[in-house]
C-alpha cells in the first residue's frame, strides 16, 4: 500500500515526481497556492500552461516542474464553494481521483498535494479533508506506480484536520 504523508511544508520546496497546483481554470498564475507555484517555477510554466486550452472543473493536466524541484505540475482546478449545492463535493474528489490517475498514468512514484479550494474558493476545511483522504485512498487501490502521496499543508489547521481523519482511516 502506498505511504500518505501529511506535514505542514512549502509544496514549492518538495523534491517528488509531480506537484498539484491548485489551479484556476485558464490556468494563469493566480493568489495562494497556484501563485506560489508560479512565482517557484518560474515564466516557462505560464508559457506552457497557455498552450493547454485552460482546464474544466474538477480535471487535471500535466506539465513540466521548471524550475521546481518537482519534476512536473499537476494543475487541478477546485470547486468554488458555494454551500455544498452545486456538486462541490464530487467536483473535489476528481481533482484528487485525476491528479493521482495521471500521475499513474505516467508512471510517476510520488505526488504533493496542497488543501485544493480551501484557501480563496472557501471550501470548508473539515469536509474538504474527508473528501481529500477518502478520495486519495479510494483511487490509490487503482494504482501501480504511485507509491507517495504528500499532503503539504499551509497551515497548522489544515494539517491538524488531515491527520484527525486520516486517523480514522488506519493511516
Amino acid at each position: 500500500m502506498p505511504q500518505i504523508d501529511i506535514q505542514q511544508v512549502d509544496i514549492t520546496r518538495l523534491d517528488v515526481d509531480a506537484i498539484v497546483n491548485a489551479a484556476n481554470s485558464s490556468l494563469a498564475d493566480g493568489a495562494g497556492v497556484c501563485g506560489a507555484i508560479h512565482r517557484a517555477a518560474g515564466p516557462g510554466l505560464l508559457a506552457e500552461c497557455r498552450t493547454l486550452g485552460g482546464c474544466e472543473t474538477g480535471e487535471a493536466k500535466m506539465t513540466a516542474g521548471y524550475e521546481l524541484p518537482a519534476r512536473h505540475v499537476i494543475h487541478a482546478v477546485g470547486p468554488v464553494w458555494q454551500g455544498g449545492t452545486a456538486n462541490e463535493a464530487e467536483l473535489l474528489a476528481s481533482c484528487y481521483r485525476n491528479s493521482i490517475l495521471l500521475a499513474e498514468q505516467h508512471g510517476l512514484e510520488s505526488i504533493a498535494f496542497p488543501a485544493i479550494s480551501c484557501g480563496i474558493y472557501g471550501y470548508p476545511i473539515a469536509q474538504a479533508a474527508v473528501i481529500a483522504i477518502e478520495s486519495t485512498l479510494q483511487t490509490l487501490h487503482q494504482c501501480e506506480s504511485v507509491e507517495l502521496v504528500i499532503f503539504a499543508c499551509f497551515s497548522e489547521e489544515i494539517e491538524a484536520e488531515l491527520i484527525h481523519v486520516a486517523s480514522h482511516h488506519a493511516l
